[in-house]
């Protein structure tokens, strides 16, 4: 694969039927070379064909593997222009009694992950005094409701430290970017009835576990948003000269950003209805 003027993108998370693996073929649509990264290959066979798709195994929570990929991407492209920390998991579960391997693990992933990958790649950037670092967050952060504090949690953890760092490294030439999706159309879905399933039996919150289950593919009704378009719109944000810093898309976006703003006492209200607690 031949090195072009294009931007190389790097992104975590791009196994088939996610984001990641959206914002993958939306990049090299736009001829960037892109690094599409995941814990194992066999997991991103839909972008096996395309001549500008790098694939590469990376465990964005561990950092030997993360050493091994960059360095890979260092020796076939000579550099990373973007970052797109994607990778995340869901969870959910009541706080009260949700496993503490299951927060961990969350963080491990959504919040450590990110920085991880960001302390490997900024010193690189900053070398060049140039580089784009996008964040992928999540409207939830924006209105935690019941039953996925844990990973809402972890998102709003993710946003304050995109805050952060926009301010810290703008210094060095780096945009930082926060994207903020709204109920994208994914694999999420499946994975966290996937993970749900491996949760104990609850005890206080039994009477509410329809609820609680029904949280792990809230997002995944018939009217959200594809990924695909989601995808095309965040690659036309994120390689603008002067990318926004905060870029929300997607169904119910518009309704959490208003939620965010009313009184706590009206979102708990209307939190505890749709979410039936």
């Amino acid at each position: 694969m031949a090195v072009s003027d294009k931007p190389v993108v790097l992104i975590t998370g791009c196994s088939d039927g996610g984001i990641g693996n959206a914002l993958a073929r939306a990049f090299a649509s736009e001829k960037c070379p892109v690094v599409a990264t995941s814990r194992s290959v066999n997991t991103m066979k839909s972008l096996e064909n395309d001549s500008r798709v790098f694939l590469q195994e990376l465990d964005v929570q561990s950092e030997e593997s993360i050493g091994r990929a960059l360095a890979n991407v260092y020796d076939k492209f000579g550099r990373i222009d973007v970052l797109v920390n994607n990778a995340g998991v869901h969870c959910v579960g009541p706080l009260a009694e949700i496993p503490l391997s299951a927060v961990k693990n969350t963080f491990d992933t959504n919040v450590y992950g990110p920085m991880r990958l960001i302390q490997a790649v900024v010193p690189h950037m900053a070398t060049r005094r140039k580089g784009k670092i996008v964040n992928v967050g999540s409207v939830s952060a924006l209105a935690p409701g019941p039953w996925a504090g844990a990973y809402s949690a972890s998102k709003a953890a993710l946003h304050a430290l995109t805050d952060s760092l926009r301010l810290e490294l703008g210094t060095f030439g780096i945009d930082v970017m926060n994207v903020v999706p709204g109920a994208i159309q994914s694999n999420i879905g499946n994975t966290s009835v996937a993970n749900y399933s491996k949760m104990p039996e609850w005890k206080l919150y039994k009477p509410f576990e329809d609820a609680i289950r029904a949280r792990a593919k809230f997002s995944q009704n018939l009217n959200s948003t594809p990924a695909d378009e989601l995808a095309k719109k965040t690659v036309a944000a994120v390689l603008k000269e002067n990318p926004p810093a905060w870029f929300t898309y997607g169904k119910f976006s518009t309704g959490s950003a208003i939620l965010y703003h009313l009184p706590l006492f009206l979102r708990d209200r209307i939190l505890r209805i749709v979410m039936k607690c």
